[in-house]
């Protein structure tokens, strides 16, 4: 994706069911942001700009999960359009919260809050955008880093594989020096399964991990999970933290579904 003459790098991102959370992390980068924008052309970004670009985008960003046909028509689309597509954020990465659907009757969500459920048009799931199509990278988090995304984006600008950490909320604990909330007070924590990213922010202040970045690349569910029974958490409460901001992660949604047939 180097410059070249004359032209710069086609940047795209692209929003799904979502809150945004992940597409303001990007504008939230501020001074980076501009020089970001001095090596590359933002072709597509609805959130900033009203006047999109037609593509073919170098680099394109997918905020979002697929809860409608028309979402898992469109992504075809934008992956046919994009030399590379990363998916940014929990609900593109793991289906978001919006993926608890998933466990439930869509239906009678729709009739409880809805006056006229019969002009919504919905799937019954809300799926990651890799169960629709190839993706390139995945950058985890509700909402993501702004450090890892700038990361993310100039690493590809620059045609190399981009440098985020694959392990645990554990590693940031210890290198901030934050006592674990596990080992000093029996806090029930995510953080020895969660994806390094927020900077271990909730154990900093005296809080378990809610697992935002989603799982991370080593976990060992039958050594973990008897840990937050003894700290107090009974069936209910293990599969309540697991559905959360990542539920449909393949990781998390085996060993809750695993805890509620066991």
């Amino acid at each position: 994706m180097a410059d070249m003459p004359g032209t710069r790098p086609q940047l795209g991102v692209w929003k799904f069911a979502s809150c945004d959370g992940c597409q303001l992390t990007l504008l939230d980068c501020e001074d980076e942001l501009l020089g970001i924008a001095e090596r590359v052309e933002i072709s597509y970004f609805l959130e900033a700009s009203s006047a999109p670009g037609p593509g073919p985008y170098d680099l394109s960003l997918v905020e979002g999960s697929v809860t409608t046909t028309q979402d898992a028509e469109r992504i075809q689309g934008i992956r046919a359009a994009s030399r590379r597509l990363v998916t940014i954020g929990a609900c593109a990465t793991a289906g978001g919260v919006q993926a608890l659907r998933n466990y439930a009757d869509v239906a009678e969500f729709q009739a409880a809050v809805y006056a006229r459920p019969d002009y919504i048009d919905t799937l019954a799931t809300s799926t990651p955008i890799s169960a629709h199509v190839p993706v390139d990278f995945e950058l985890r988090g509700c909402p993501i880093d702004r450090g890892q995304l700038i990361e993310v984006i100039t690493a590809y600008l620059a045609g190399r594989t981009p440098d985020v950490p694959a392990h645990s909320v554990c590693f940031e604990c210890k290198r901030r020096g934050t006592t674990c909330v596990t080992v000093a007070h029996g806090t029930p924590c995510l953080g020895p399964i969660t994806h390094a990213g927020c900077g271990a922010l909730c154990p900093a202040y005296h809080r378990g991990c809610y697992g935002c970045f989603g799982p991370s690349n080593s976990i060992n569910f039958p050594s973990f999970i008897p840990l937050l029974r003894r700290d107090g958490m009974d069936t209910l409460d293990v599969v309540r933290v697991l559905r959360t901001f990542n539920t449909a992660a393949e990781e998390f949604d085996a060993a809750s579904r695993k805890e509620l047939s066991g």
